[in-house]
Formats: structure tokens, sequence, C-alpha cells
């Protein structure tokens, strides 16, 4: 029987893509590992393998067709002794594929969480066709299942090496799910992360530029719909509110440098983000219901702080994740953070290492910004937005002095987090800040 090959789901906010390149033709002999195209996710411009092999009959989908459905048929293999049948291509697309847009000035660039602040793209990455699930049992990765049916799968905790599937060369597809029991350590050891709101007013309204002005219109990317959407979704529907605090790091820059130079021969550098991301672990494992996610009539309360981290990189900003930060010694994190960030930037990260996470946190403090709100990445209850540390007149022991102070926001989503609550938060992120040695204990 016929194979087919559908549009994957590259991330987990992926609902369409763009098919950006064909790296195969009808006719060419496929074998699972093969890159059959190029596609334009939400987050970035992925490399796609074959898990099946045989001969390719028809590419149903045109280079540079956009707003392809998950799931959808894109292209279709001959079984193992099956005539190849008529040649078959799509037809070419009825406008040129879509070029990539032009990257935004650097000084405009304000790191946050990918469905927040916005997804970004990514130089070409390898990623499975059917890509499985952190969650899901490992032997599913060797089941031959459709990817709607791994998805909704790993959503329900199902190991799909128990079913017996009805699609074709026994692939397991939705069908087959039936009232299929979940997986018990599966179930007993996931949290499924809420969706995000919806919101009707997502779209925005189009308007003309203004007459005589040059121009030029760069058609909206994948990754930029999503970040207008989530953007909109987020600010609408999810009730903000602000606390901010100045903190004083004079104590923290000191701890730093005796570190750094205990870690010369280790190669192993701290920045400050990196404790800073170890204080925002810590905040939250010390006030534990700041550690939340609101999710309909229900509310997550973490047992563990997993941090999304903003990096930029050419074209927008991603948001790797140190899970477990309030646990990880400081080399550790600045070790994973030098790692997650240089793969990042070449487009290597993959999609369980920049999703997800409890709370993140977006430090602007490099360009030179004092203060800011940044937009909650939902359903995240909260992040943190820290500024530049700078010279200040500031009390110290009852004296004015001057001394290197921060400016650290927290938006919360007030549904989840009570003012009481986020204030508490704050003050035991600005606890362990000046009093750094609090984190090594």
């Amino acid at each position: 029987m016929p194979i087919d090959i559908t549009m994957p789901a590259l991330s987990p906010t992926m609902e369409t893509g763009t098919l950006a390149k064909w790296l195969i033709k009808v006719g060419d002999a496929v074998k699972s590992g093969d890159i059959l195209c190029e596609i334009e996710t939400d987050k970035a411009t992925m490399e796609v393998e074959s898990i099946d092999e045989g001969t390719v009959t028809e590419l149903l989908v045109a280079e540079g067709a956009d707003a392809i459905p998950v799931g959808q048929v894109i292209a279709r293999l001959s079984g193992e002794g099956e005539a190849a049948g008529p040649a078959k291509t799509a037809a070419a697309p009825a406008s040129p594929p879509i070029s990539e847009p032009a990257p935004p000035p650097p000084a405009v660039i304000a790191p946050g969480q990918p469905a927040a602040d916005g997804p970004i793209f990514a130089p070409s990455k390898k990623a499975a066709n059917t890509p499985v699930s952190a969650t899901a049992p490992q032997s599913d990765a060797r089941v031959n299942a459709s990817p709607l049916a791994r998805r909704l799968a790993s959503a329900q905790g199902i190991d799909l090496a128990s079913l017996t599937g009805s699609g074709p060369n026994g692939r397991i597809v939705k069908a087959d799910l039936g009232t299929a029991k979940p997986a018990a350590a599966a179930s007993a050891s996931v949290v499924a992360p809420a969706p995000a709101p919806s919101s009707p007013a997502t779209a925005a309204p189009s308007y003309p530029p203004p007459a005589g002005v040059p121009v030029e219109s760069i058609k909206l990317s994948n990754m930029r719909k999503v970040i207008a959407r989530r953007l909109t979704e987020s600010k609408a529907t999810v009730p903000h509110f602000y606390l901010t605090v100045d903190v004083r790091l004079d104590a923290l820059l000191k701890l730093r440098g005796d570190l750094n130079k205990s870690l010369e021969a280790t190669g192993i550098k701290l920045s400050v983000n990196d404790m800073l991301i170890k204080a925002l672990g810590l905040a939250l494992t010390a006030v534990p219901d700041s550690n939340v996610q609101f999710a309909g009539d229900v509310l997550h309360k973490f047992g563990r702080a997993d941090i999304s981290v903003a990096v930029a990189i050419p074209g927008g900003l991603i948001t790797p994740v140190i899970t477990d930060a309030a646990n990880k010694r400081l080399s550790v994190i600045a070790a994973e953070m030098k790692d997650l960030a240089a793969r990042a930037k070449d487009g290597k990260l993959k999609p369980e290492e920049y999703s997800g996470g409890t709370a993140s946190i977006s430090n602007l403090g490099m360009f030179g910004i004092k203060q800011f709100d940044a937009v909650i990445n939902p359903p995240q209850g909260l992040i943190l937005a820290v500024g530049a540390g700078e010279k200040r007149p500031y009390v110290v022991d009852d004296a004015l002095a001057i001394a290197t102070v921060m400016s650290a926001t927290g938006s919360f989503d007030h549904r989840a987090i009570d003012g009481a609550v986020g204030a508490q938060f704050m003050s035991a992120f600005k606890a362990l800040v000046e009093a750094p040695l609090g984190m090594l204990a």
C-alpha cells in the first residue's frame, strides 16, 4: 500500500507549516533517515527525515506553499515491492516561495519566552518526520504510527507499543487509540501543560502604508504569525500585574569574581545571568505558591523550578530551559547555558530543550535598559524582567553611598498568583541576590 508522508508537528505550538524546499523528487528511492524537505515552523526552519522506505510517487505540496495543517499528506511513497506508478508532482505555487524576513535591528531585540516575546527564526536543523514527545515511552520511537496518533498518545500517556495498527503496513492511526488505557508510569509522572488560552481578537487589522513613503512589505513568517497571535492572547486574556524591586549587586559581583578565579582551570566562566537564573529558581522554591500555572478550573503547582532563559539569535530569540535550576550548581548552570546558547544560534536545539519551563527570565541589561515589563508566556504564571546594573545613590548601612543597583520587574498572572505572593517572591529574589552566599548553601 502507498505510504503517506504528512506535515509533522515539529514544535509543541506548531499548527501549520510552510514547505520551504523539497530535497527529493518523484522516482527517488528513499530510506529511513533520508532528508525529505525543509519545513518552516513557528520556531525554526527544519530538515525533515523519513521514517519509512520506498520510492517517491507523488509530491502533493508545492515548494513555497504555506499554512499547511499538521497531519496533511504532503507526499507519498510506494511500499516495498510495489510499482512506483505514474509520476505526480505538485503544481507550481501561484506566488514565489516565502523569503526569510529581514532580521530586526539589534537594539530592538528583546529577549523573552518564544511564545510570549516571540519564537524566532533559526538556521535549518534536522528533525524526525514524526517526532516523539519526551514524555512518551521510549519504545514508541520504533513503532509505526502516524504523527497525529503519536501526538495524541503522548498527550494521553498511551504506550503505542501496546497497540495494533489498522493503517497501511500496520501503521497505528488515530482510530486505533480508541479506549486504550494510559500508561501508568506516564500518567503518574507527567503533568500535561495547559493549552494556551484562545482569543477571538488575535488578528490585527491591516492598514495600508502612508502614501508616498518608501516601504518594503515583507510577508510574515510562521514564527512572526505565532508571535503576533500569542502576544495578543497573553495581553488580552491574562490579567498582568507588575512588581519592581531595586537590587544591590555588589556582593554578587564580588562572589562572581572570586568563583571565576577558582574555576579558571575548568574553563567555566560564570555570568551574572547564570547567577540570576539560580536565584530565580531558588526564589520559586522558597515561595512555592509563585511556581504555579493557571489551567482553567485547576491550578498546577510545580515541585521543580525549570527556568526558560531568553537567548537572542539572528532574526529573533528563543528560550532554552534550565531544568531544576534551584538544585544545580552555578558551574553546571553556566556550562549548560553556554551549550544551549551556542546550539540555539546554530538552530540545533531539540523541541524539548526550548519548550516547557515553569517561569521565565528576560535580561535586557546588556543593552543598557534600566527597567522594563515583560509579557507573560501562557501558560506560565510569571516572567522576570532584568535591567542593567548601574552605579546609583543607595542607602547602605543607614548611610547614603554609591552602589551597583539593578531593577528587576516581575510580571504575574493574577489568576494564579496574588499580590502578596508576588511580593514574597520578589523579596526572596532580592534577598538571594544581595546575600549570594545563600545560593551556595
